[in-house]
């Protein structure tokens, strides 16, 4: 019986990464894919967190800064721990903490949570840009593992 459960609680975490692994699939970009993974845990509008994240994709609307998926996770940590209005401001701080983490933790990983940094300078504002992404197939390459990432790291904090 104690193996079935772990072996239920293995896909309970596995859930996640497969949610996201499945939203980027379908053309939803990094930022979004993280989000969206934990709408259900954070009990937070999935259309409402498409949109929100929608900017944040390929370092923020394809300027390669901070990677989307760190970006979607910093949305994570900031809905599930963040400080609403009339909340004591040491849950600001708390909030903080666990940013700087998930940007350690993925830096480990992946040596920056800079997109150009991560994409090897591929410049995806630009059509030829956009290509040599496309024909590295660094969206499966770099950005898939980093949305696995994101989602493994927060499910760690969580």
């Amino acid at each position: 019986m104690s193996l079935v459960i772990l072996s239920y609680e293995r896909c309970e975490t596995m859930q996640r990464s497969e949610i996201a692994a499945k939203k980027f699939s379908e053309g939803y970009n990094c930022a979004q894919s993280v989000f969206y993974a934990f709408c259900d845990d954070l009990n937070f509008d999935k259309n409402a967190a498409l949109k929100l994240s929608c900017g944040f994709g390929a370092g923020m609307g394809r300027k390669e800064e901070v990677c989307g998926a760190v970006s979607g996770g910093i949305m994570v940590i900031g809905v599930k721990y963040g400080r609403g209005e009339n909340d004591d401001i040491s849950l600001m701080e708390e909030t903080y903490k666990k940013t700087r983490a998930l940007l350690d933790l993925f830096t480990d990983r992946h040596g920056s949570f800079i997109c150009r940094n991560l994409l090897n300078g591929c410049e995806l504002t630009s059509p030829e840009g956009r290509q040599e992404y496309k024909q590295q197939d660094l969206r499966n390459k770099v950005c898939k593992p980093c949305v696995e990432s994101v989602v493994q790291i927060i499910e760690e904090m969580i």
